[in-house]
């Protein structure tokens, strides 16, 4: 979706981030495309996570997905999500930002992502298809801040909330609700519940911060 920069380790990065990036990094890819037998293999055989250390609502939503990954057949997984993702015409549901801030896509939300991008130094990948806006490219977008050595952690922090604060959380609440209440998403039914347990906990984080 986006190209990634050049990044020196000039800054580590504390693992708990580390942990941050691995869960935005996992929503790029469940929302990008439907996950193959080994994917789903290895929610399916994931560790549960810490209560504590998690917050309260993202332990269940990790364990309600781990459990849906067991119980899931790689083929029935790839047919609900080009039936709600997809789909003939019109999907079931979006997946673009401007759909749920705007009403439409392509609209100013959009052109808003573009500029904030390319302000914080993202290209568009020669040959990307979907529009910036998709679900999975905000959350490499987020991955790569989040992972970015080269910025010392105060901007690195306030890179993440300015983008997270503008160009997700509007919105991911309303894409939950929509998955949550499509026909046949019983796989991503379950993404969407971790979906909205961990975004709710960032955007806890960022008030806080």
């Amino acid at each position: 979706m986006t190209a990634a920069r050049k990044i020196a380790p000039t800054h580590p990065v504390d693992p708990q981030d580390v942990a941050r990036a691995g869960f935005y990094g996992l929503l790029g890819r469940l929302y990008y495309s439907a996950p193959d037998a080994g994917l789903l293999e290895a929610l399916a055989g994931s560790g549960e996570l810490n209560a504590e250390a998690a917050g309260a609502g993202l332990p269940a939503g990790w364990n309600g997905m781990r459990l849906a990954a067991a119980d899931a057949a790689p083929e029935a997984v790839r047919a609900e999500y080009d039936g709600t993702f997809i789909g003939v015409g019109k999907p079931e549901v979006m997946l673009y930002g401007s759909f749920y801030l705007a009403g439409f896509l392509n609209e100013k939300p959009l052109a808003e992502l573009r500029s904030d991008l390319a302000a914080l130094g993202f290209a568009r990948q020669s040959g990307a298809n979907e529009p910036e806006d998709h679900i999975s490219g905000l959350a490499d977008v987020m991955r790569q801040l989040i992972l970015d050595e080269d910025s010392a952690p105060a901007d690195r922090d306030a890179a993440q909330q300015h983008f997270f604060v503008r160009h997700l959380e509007p919105w991911y609440g309303d894409l939950c609700d929509a998955i949550e209440a499509a026909p046949g998403t019983d796989f991503y039914r379950s993404v969407a519940g971790f979906t909205r347990a961990f975004l709710d906990l960032e955007s806890e984080f960022f008030r806080i911060g």
